[in-house]
């Protein structure tokens, strides 16, 4: 049987956390919500216990002393009892609506990894900043080459995975480079991955964006790493 839980990391995000997860509990196809907070120092993990006290489904765990997205996911898998498992970004750039025809691919391809890409298709987009696009997109040719596969969108947060794979895997990266590192990575695991258009609605740094032009070249880096070694 196939079924899903989703991960939501979050850090210092008491301004959006509460919409992102009832925009989640609109779709009604996750066995389980895991909030994983990574150590905020706002209100953002009192809303989501508030929000765990009104959903059964909901679960709220706290990460140590290491902070980051990639700290966040490595945290989570302890938590993952499905067949599989996505990622939602804590914020409002993303819309789960997509997530149900990542899903349905899934059920067809339960293999594959399903990456909802803002790159591909004809959704509705709002990109704040220029560079952060076209830095994405050389990334992603960069990944696309010394791979020998094509892949348009490498830092999309919305990755569907078989939890077999994301449970069992030695993910290293604390940071934003996770991205990388689970795309790299898996495909060595399985070589399917399955692009689906997303809609995305970017922010700015005034609005809480957390990733940085420092990121960008741990992406490059991390893409050498992940293909040469491990």
């Amino acid at each position: 049987m196939v079924n899903l839980s989703v991960i939501v990391p979050f850090y210092n995000e008491e301004i959006y956390l509460e919409k992102s997860v009832h925009r989640l509990l609109e779709n009604n196809i996750y066995e389980k919500i895991i909030l994983i907070d990574n150590n905020s120092t706002d209100n953002s993990n009192y809303i989501a216990h508030q929000l765990a006290k009104q959903n059964k489904n909901i679960q709220v765990h706290k990460t140590g002393i290491e902070r980051g997205k990639g700290s966040a996911l490595r945290y989570a898998k302890k938590f993952v009892e499905t067949s599989h498992v996505v990622i939602h970004d804590a914020d409002l750039e993303y819309f789960p609506d997509d997530i149900i025809e990542m899903f349905k691919l899934c059920e067809e391809n339960p293999k594959s990894l399903i990456l909802g890409s803002r790159f591909i298709g004809n959704k509705e987009r709002k990109n704040v900043y220029f560079r952060t696009s076209l830095a994405n997109r050389v990334m992603s040719l960069f990944l696309s080459l010394i791979n020998f596969y094509y892949i348009s969108d490498v830092a999309s947060c919305y990755k569907l995975m078989p939890t077999e794979f994301f449970v069992n895997e030695n993910f290293k990266e604390r940071g934003f480079s996770i991205e990388i590192e689970i795309l790299a990575k898996f495909l060595k695991f399985n070589r399917s991955v399955i692009e689906v258009p997303i809609k995305y609605e970017g922010r700015s740094y005034e609005e809480g964006k957390k990733i940085k032009t420092i990121d960008g070249f741990n992406y490059l880096l991390s893409t050498l790493r992940y293909r040469f070694f491990n």
